[in-house]
């Protein structure tokens, strides 16, 4: 055919050819606890012992208290840039709570409670947003290092879920992600794959409802991140994410799945509450009225609630837990202060697994400057007291 036998615009048909669309898929999202503290279902409760729903709210405290306190921190100059997860705590804790010491965490940085109830130090967890690399490999717990690249660390759990895979492990890669992720092109690899090898894993979306600055509706046509699964040839959970007897029963049962060789995408619909991180401000992006309406579905609350009406909550001193938290948060931060101090080099390691002579040379000449500059050198070693 040549170019002036082709047709200006293509002609309309009458064959009926079927297609799917994105309102073919219906995804429920799952609540115990609602916004008030009734519980919804009965029969969803978790099957936990009294001082077990307890240890889930001490959690929740403990990561607000920590939230707050690294906040301060950081304003007084004692601590780097600060991702807070305030107004995630039950999305944090909850999943969290449904995992086994063998599972590798892999968090994207709000998660402090859910690391720290893993093993990992508090000393540690404060070292790293220190910048010290050595807290970056998160020794003696089962945590892979965060995630500052958005969704570059997907496909490395799903690498490590493989590994697990082939070892026979019985242990899950729990991957933790915002929603901003998922519009990455990491994402769509790691995740995919994930699908097509069956491995254990579980891809835990925080959809906080921005990326950022930017909200969710305007980072994808998608009604949901839960439906995206679909396509990976995976199962989907969307879970209010302010529930945390839900996110745990959501997680729960991800697990279960996982474990028998079908990865999970779960979405747990939250809201981010402080800003991005300490370097950001909410206030050029998004209505106080949206913060308040958030703030009345505040997961502590709701939780606060949930005991109060099982009797449970005359169980629980609030005041004393802060205090206790806090003493731990003092004792962590003089351990970090004692932490001996860095030599250059470290500058230079792991770039490779063996220096290469360029930055052998770099390295030489950075020492050279700082013999010539001392004050400089001084600047560098600097860490600031608190």
């Amino acid at each position: 055919m040549n170019e002036q036998s082709r047709p200006e615009s293509p002609g309309s048909t009458d064959a009926d050819v079927a297609a799917v669309s994105e309102r073919d898929v219906d995804v429920a999202t799952h609540r115990v606890v609602d916004a008030d503290g009734s519980v919804v279902d009965p029969e969803a409760v978790p099957d936990l012992a009294d001082d077990r729903f307890l240890d889930l709210y001490r959690w929740m405290v403990l990561q607000r208290t920590f939230d707050e306190r690294a906040t301060k921190l950081q304003r007084r100059g004692l601590l780097g840039t600060y991702a807070s997860g305030q107004g995630q705590e039950a999305s944090i804790i909850g999943s969290a709570f449904a995992l086994t010491d063998d599972d590798w965490i892999f968090p994207y940085g709000r998660e402090a409670g859910a690391l720290l109830m893993h093993g990992l130090s508090m000393r540690d967890l404060l070292l790293y947003w220190r910048g010290v690399e050595d807290a970056s490999r998160m020794e003696g717990a089962n945590v892979f290092g965060f995630a500052i690249s958005i969704g570059s660390h997907i496909p490395v759990a799903t690498g490590k879920a493989w590994g697990q895979k082939l070892d026979g492990s019985d242990a899950v890669s729990f991957v933790n992600l915002g929603d901003g992720a998922t519009s990455t092109g990491a994402f769509h690899e790691g995740i995919n794959f994930a699908g097509v090898l069956g491995v254990p894993a579980v891809f835990f979306t925080q959809n906080n409802q921005y990326a950022i600055s930017m909200p969710f509706e305007e980072q994808t046509a998608a009604d949901t991140v839960a439906q995206k699964a679909i396509a990976y040839g995976m199962d989907g959970i969307r879970v209010d994410g302010n529930d945390v007897l839900a996110v745990y029963n959501a997680v729960a049962t991800a697990r279960e799945r996982a474990l028998a060789g079908d990865p999970v995408l779960v979405e747990a619909v939250t809201y981010r509450r402080a800003a991005h991180t300490t370097s950001d401000d909410p206030t050029r992006y998004r209505e106080d009225e949206e913060v308040e309406e958030w703030e009345r579905r505040d997961p502590v609350e709701r939780y606060r609630s949930f005991l109060a009406d099982r009797g449970l909550l005359e169980a629980v001193d609030e005041e004393a837990i802060r205090e206790e938290v806090s003493e731990l948060f003092d004792e962590a931060v003089a351990a970090a202060d004692a932490y001996p101090e860095r030599d250059v080099a470290e500058l230079f390691r792991y770039v490779h697994a063996e220096p290469t002579p360029e930055l052998e040379r770099q390295l030489e000449e950075f020492r050279d400057l700082l013999d010539r500059r001392p004050e400089m050198h001084d600047h560098i070693e600097h860490r600031p007291k608190g």
